[in-house]
């Protein structure tokens, strides 16, 4: 079976099944598309498809692009990797686990080995002073928000581990604070603009172009409320505001605030997968997807690199991707591939969770791409 027919199946099945109300998939293979689909619906209830240029809220997946800005930033020389964050953010200086000072690096923010988590201070801020993610509806602003931390001690000696964390939000703040403008706009000079990327942004205006989100639900998945709770398997609840995105006021966080198209990834990744493409250094886009935090692990057989995890050992991570390829996700159901080796960007846009993201459909559709 060719590649479009294996993808097309693994469509098929996730809209056929209810696990998932609407996509839009695209496959690169060295530098040219090579599939391209839009599938199943943006409003169920409205009787809108899906189109290639729907806008999904991309929760994680902003989390590239800011990191593809910090890189940008270092190679101009406005940021080093080894930065200290206390010294570029005044507002931000958390204790270490000690109760001292702790310092954290640009590199450490990077790679999710800071110290941080991302769910701070539960249990020991209030319900009104708890800290927020790029999810949930607020009025507060990025120093309102994550200077709440200053009494919350880092979860461990900055890196000497490795956990998903709030990081790529404070980094964008430090992004915003270095060029004093907002986080969107930093992301504008060095990557949205350079890239013709236009529709990614932490603030959607035109409803009509924008994807309603669902929640997987028995027997079909249902339109999330604001908020809506959802439980991703038997620990962890997660509190999503789909009208964030309409909210000008909401912080940008550049952990998972911005929304775009399936194309505007697929930019994005092709960027880094040219050597930099006159965007990054050569050095820098190769430094991007590789191993950056050497004997720690994401899990076993997964390691980290500036953009996203990568796969060292797919037999042990059981997994369709193939060794050396770089992915992540983004909780309101999406998925991003990069494979160096065979020059593959993969993109599965879904407005479905947790199937989009955690599910098996990106794990069918990788396994589709890949001939896994």
């Amino acid at each position: 079976m060719e590649l479009s027919q294996r993808v097309d199946a693994a469509i098929d099945r996730a809209i056929n099944d209810a696990r998932i109300v609407g996509t839009v998939v695209m496959v690169w293979r060295n530098g040219e598309p090579v599939y391209e689909r839009a599938a199943g619906f943006a409003d169920r209830e409205a009787g809108k498809p899906v189109s290639p240029d729907t806008i999904f809220r991309y929760a994680s997946v902003t989390k590239p692009f800011v990191a593809a800005a910090a890189l940008a930033m270092i190679d101009a020389g406005k940021l080093s990797l080894d930065d200290h964050v206390s010294d570029l953010l005044p507002w931000f200086h958390p204790p270490g686990p000690d109760g001292r000072q702790a310092e954290i690096t640009i590199r450490q923010l990077l790679t999710h080995t800071a110290g941080l988590t991302y769910r701070p201070g539960a249990g020991i801020l209030s319900v009104h002073d708890s800290i927020t993610v790029g999810i949930e509806n607020t009025e507060l602003t990025l120093e309102d928000n994550f200077s709440r931390h200053n009494t919350v001690p880092l979860a461990y000696k900055p890196g000497t581990a490795w956990e998903y964390s709030i990081a790529i939000d404070i980094l964008g703040a430090v992004l915003a604070e270095v060029e004093g403008c907002s986080v969107e706009e930093a992301l504008d000079r060095y990557i949205l603009s350079p890239l013709g990327i236009r529709d990614t942004t932490f603030h959607v205006t035109d409803r009509a172009r924008i994807a309603v989100s669902y929640f997987n639900a028995d027997p079909v998945p249902l339109p999330m409320g604001e908020p809506e709770r959802v439980t991703f398997g038997p620990d962890r609840l997660y509190t999503f505001s789909p009208e964030r995105i309409f909210n000008a006021r909401a912080f940008q966080g550049g952990g998972g605030g911005m929304a775009g198209t399936a194309g505007d990834v697929i930019r994005l990744l092709e960027m880094v997968r040219k050597n930099g493409d006159g965007v990054l250094k050569p050095e820098t886009a190769a430094a991007a997807i590789r191993n950056q935090i050497g004997d720690l692990n994401v899990r076993p057989g997964v390691k980290f690199g500036f953009i996203g995890a990568v796969t060292e050992d797919a037999a042990l991570d059981k997994s369709p991707l193939p060794n050396g390829a770089v992915s992540w996700g983004g909780i309101y159901g999406n998925r991003w591939c990069l494979d160096p080796e065979t020059g593959t960007v993969a993109v599965a846009m879904t407005n479905t969770a947790p199937e989009g993201c955690e599910g098996a459909f990106p794990v069918d559709v990788w396994r589709a791409v890949f001939g896994s």
